[in-house]
C-alpha cells in the first residue's frame, strides 16, 4: 500500500461524513458536504499539519493511537477499520490487545444524548471519546496527548482535575483504578502499550506501586461526583459507568436529578459550552 492510497482514503471517508453526525456546526460556507481538515484534526486530537501532510501522502507511517483515533473520527465501519490499519502499515489490532473500535451503534448513541455529559474509555480508562458536554463539564480533553488521556496516570501522576473527593474518596478511586487496570492486564497480557503504561506508573508513582504489589481487589462503580466547575460553580452529580458488552468500553454518563439545582447549572453548562466567561 502506499501513502498516496492512505490519503486518498482520508479524504473520501472525510467527505463523507456531516459536521452535524459529528457533534459540529454546520454553519458556514463549504465547498463539501464533509468534515473540513480542522474539523477532523480536532476530532482526532492531531494537527491539521499532521491530516495535511497524511492526506498528500507526505507522512506514511501513522501510529496505531493515531490510526484508532482517525477511525473513530471518521467513523469508520469494522472493516474499513482494518483497511486504514493496513493502509498506514500495521497489522490491524486484535483480541490480544485493549479494544479501542466504537461501533456505529455507540456513535448513534452518543449522538442522541446531546444535553449528557458522557466520556468513553476503554478497558484501561484511557478517554476515547467525550461528547461537548463533557468537554464542557470536565474540562476540553482534546490537547491531552498519550498517557494524559489515561485516566489511572492522571489521578496518580495528572495535574489535579475538577472533580473533588474526601481523603476516603480518594483512596477508595485509587484502590479501585489498580484494581481495574490489573484485571485489564491480566485479559491483554500481550498489550505493548498498556504494559508501558503500567511500567511509568510503578516507576513515578510510589502509591502506585504498593497498591499494584499488595494487589488490590475492587472495581470502578457508579457513583455520586462533586465537581467544581469555574463558570458555574459545585455541582453533584450522579456517574453512571456503563459497559458495552462484547466491545469492552466504558460509557461515563454525568446526570443530575430533574428540578434540582444541578440539574439547572448542567443546562447553563449546555449553552456555555467550553467557552470562558468574561465580565
Amino acid at each position: 500500500m502506499t501513502s498516496t492510497e492512505l490519503g486518498k482514503a482520508l479524504r473520501r471517508w472525510r467527505d463523507r461524513v456531516a459536521p452535524q453526525t459529528a457533534g459540529l456546526a454546520a454553519g458556514g460556507r463549504r465547498r463539501a458536504a464533509g468534515l473540513r481538515r480542522e474539523e477532523l484534526a480536532m476530532l482526532a486530537g492531531i494537527s491539521v499539519d499532521y491530516v495535511v501532510r497524511l492526506e498528500q501522502g507526505r507522512s506514511a507511517n501513522p501510529s496505531g493511537q493515531v490510526v484508532e483515533a482517525l477511525a473513530r473520527a471518521l467513523r469508520l465501519s469494522g472493516d474499513e477499520r482494518a483497511y486504514l490499519f493496513r493502509l498506514a502499515g500495521l497489522v490491524p489490532p486484535g483480541p490480544e490487545t485493549v479494544p479501542g473500535y466504537l461501533t456505529p451503534s455507540v456513535q448513534r448513541l452518543l449522538d442522541r444524548l446531546v444535553d449528557t455529559p458522557v466520556g468513553v474509555t476503554d478497558a484501561a480508562a484511557t478517554l476515547l471519546l467525550a461528547n461537548p458536554m463533557y468537554a464542557a463539564l470536565m474540562g476540553d480533553p482534546s490537547g491531552l496527548r498519550g498517557f494524559e488521556r489515561n485516566g489511572v496516570w492522571r489521578n496518580f501522576l495528572g495535574a489535579p482535575t475538577r472533580v473533588r473527593h474526601t481523603p476516603q474518596e480518594k483512596r477508595a478511586l485509587l484502590v479501585s483504578m489498580v484494581a481495574e487496570l490489573r484485571a485489564t492486564a491480566a485479559r491483554y497480557p500481550a498489550d505493548r502499550r498498556l504494559r508501558r503504561l503500567i511500567e511509568e506508573l510503578r516507576e513515578k508513582s510510589e502509591l502506585f506501586g504498593e497498591l499494584w504489589d499488595a494487589g488490590v481487589v475492587g472495581r470502578l462503580e457508579s457513583s455520586r461526583k462533586t465537581i467544581e466547575h469555574p463558570q458555574v460553580g459545585v455541582l453533584t452529580l450522579d456517574c453512571d459507568v456503563l459497559s458495552v458488552a462484547g466491545s469492552d468500553l466504558r460509557l461515563l454518563v454525568y446526570t443530575a436529578e430533574p428540578g434540582t439545582e444541578a440539574a439547572e447549572k448542567l443546562a447553563l453548562l449546555a449553552v456555555l459550552g467550553t467557552q470562558s466567561m468574561v465580565d
